[in-house]
């Protein structure tokens, strides 16, 4: 593989999943990415492009991602579906990657738009980028995150525990890590430590 070392040029899909206490944190990692000189294409699960909450609504995210990244959200699995055949990006990004998410992309499921474009993009094995978001990382999930780490061409954003006091099982990816984890996901190393 090349040695990647910026995000110039790099096409990256950019895959957000129903973690809404979070989603507000992703949106400047992708102004980021954009402003680093990468192609970001948008990816939604279901519920990300359908649900309101107390933390946003679904409409304004959809127009804040086409206006950050100048593309449509994806948001239907028949949308997703080329992106492995028609090798639309050279990289695909999870974040923040919920643990139902996580437990699909673990078991092979692919039933949602951000979990086919896993599994489309995966069998050019080009790589995958998982930023961890959930509560139950350290009980549930535990497993499914293991799996992930052993997975050929997946590699995770480190993370840790985000508040060991009120929520001892919960995980959570350090989100500024993004951009270092793609360019080392590019050259086909995880990012150290993964732990922090």
């Amino acid at each position: 593989m090349n040695d990647i070392n910026t995000l110039s040029g790099l096409r990256i899909g950019f895959g957000i999943t129903g973690s809404f206490c979070t989603i507000s944190r992703i949106l400047p990692v992708i102004e980021g990415l954009v402003a680093n000189g990468a192609d970001v294409l948008p990816v939604l699960s279901k519920n990300a492009a359908e649900t309101d909450t107390r933390f946003g609504k679904a409409d304004d995210l959809k127009r804040m991602l086409e206006g950050i990244t100048g593309k449509k959200p994806m948001c239907a699995i028949t949308e997703v579906e080329p992106i492995g055949p028609k090798g639309l990006i050279d990289i695909l990004v999870v974040a923040p990657c919920t643990g139902n998410s996580i437990a699909k992309i673990a078991g092979g499921i692919s039933d949602t738009p951000v979990t086919l474009a896993v599994k489309s993009h995966l069998r050019n094995n080009r790589p995958v980028v998982i930023a961890v978001s959930t509560n139950d990382g350290l009980s549930g999930n535990i497993k499914n995150i293991g799996t992930l780490l052993t997975r050929k061409n997946i590699y995770i954003v480190p993370f840790g525990q985000d508040d060991s006091a009120k929520k001892e099982n919960s995980l959570l990816s350090d989100f500024d890590l993004i951009g270092p984890a793609i360019i080392s996901a590019m050259n086909g190393s995880q990012l150290q430590p993964l732990l922090i």
